[in-house]
């Protein structure tokens, strides 16, 4: 059996483009690249490791172009990875493994992301399930933005370990993350109004509430340290442009907002906040019980 690999490749990551095709290059018997750069550099690379190239407009994220690289693939099985992922040598031989037992037709990959310099482990970053390798026809992308794919068969997780994981250098800047978020928020917003979204001001007050404390506290981003507060808030922040941007979509309207409004839903999110911290506080010292047991030495 053969696997072909599929990598979609804009401007801003042809500079991470060799380090994606150097880990794939002994897996794969056809490497697919759909160029969406601004110019014709990349095909002198894709000549280097023989891959075929395939060129297509810009667009504003992945999801949009996903099946036409699929379509261009030839073999039966086939991997997607991003430009800034790569696949290690553990990996590689765990998916030669599985396309030769044949057990499924598609597969979900854990994946390492590497954030701000750190492997992030909690915070709703691990294990980041994502479906990557499948075979031809059994997965397909429906163009919505950080959609799940549509499949047909069966489907298998492989195991939560770092062994199987793609690794992916996600955000390396602050300027990074905000400028992947400047789009992204724009494309989230689109599709919440095209499905019938209203503007209600108190999403800007509850959604990134909700964001912080599912990441920190729920997601344990606390174990993160500093790195896990600081995704917790930029996630936060990211749900707040989103419905700002669904409230720009109105043409700014709703000046009619009374402050005693804004503290009674600030109420539920401090009491949401309490819970949180109770709960948190428990996890890490235990109940009073048991914290008289180790200080009393109680059996």
């Amino acid at each position: 059996m053969k696997a072909s690999v599929v990598i979609n490749v804009t401007d801003r990551e042809v500079d991470d483009l060799s380090r994606v095709l150097n880990s794939v290059r002994d897996f794969a018997s056809e490497i697919v690249i759909v160029d969406m750069t601004s110019g014709d550099a990349l095909f002198e690379m894709a000549r280097k490791y023989r891959a075929k190239c395939y060129k297509h407009e810009l667009v504003p994220y992945v999801e949009i172009v996903r099946n036409f690289g699929i379509s261009k693939a030839q073999n039966e099985w086939i991997l997607i990875v991003d430009p800034d992922e790569i696949i290690s040598s553990d990996l590689s031989l765990k998916l030669k493994e599985v396309m030769y037992k044949n057990e499924a037709d598609y597969f979900r990959l854990p994946r390492k992301n590497i954030i701000f310099g750190k492997w992030i482990k909690h915070s709703r970053w691990w294990p980041d399930y994502n479906i990557r390798f499948f075979k031809k026809g059994s997965v397909y992308w429906n163009e919505v933005i950080h959609s799940i794919p549509l499949t047909k068969g069966k489907g298998i997780d492989l195991d939560a370990i770092e062994n199987n994981a793609i690794i992916h250098y996600h955000y390396q800047t602050i300027e990074q993350y905000i400028e992947r978020m400047n789009r992204y928020t724009t494309a989230q917003a689109n599709g919440l109004i095209k499905n019938g979204q209203k503007f209600n001001w108190f999403d800007l007050i509850v959604k990134p509430s909700n964001e912080f404390l599912g990441r920190y506290f729920q997601g344990e981003g606390y174990k993160d340290s500093l790195h896990g507060l600081v995704l917790a808030g930029l996630q936060a922040f990211s749900e707040f442009v989103v419905y700002l941007k669904v409230w720009q979509k109105t043409r700014f309207k709703g000046n009619d907002l009374e402050v005693k409004n804004v503290i009674s839903v600030m109420k539920k999110v401090e009491s949401d906040f309490h819970y949180w911290q109770a709960d948190t506080l428990l996890k890490q010292n235990g109940s009073f019980y048991q914290r008289l047991k180790r200080r009393f030495k109680l059996p």
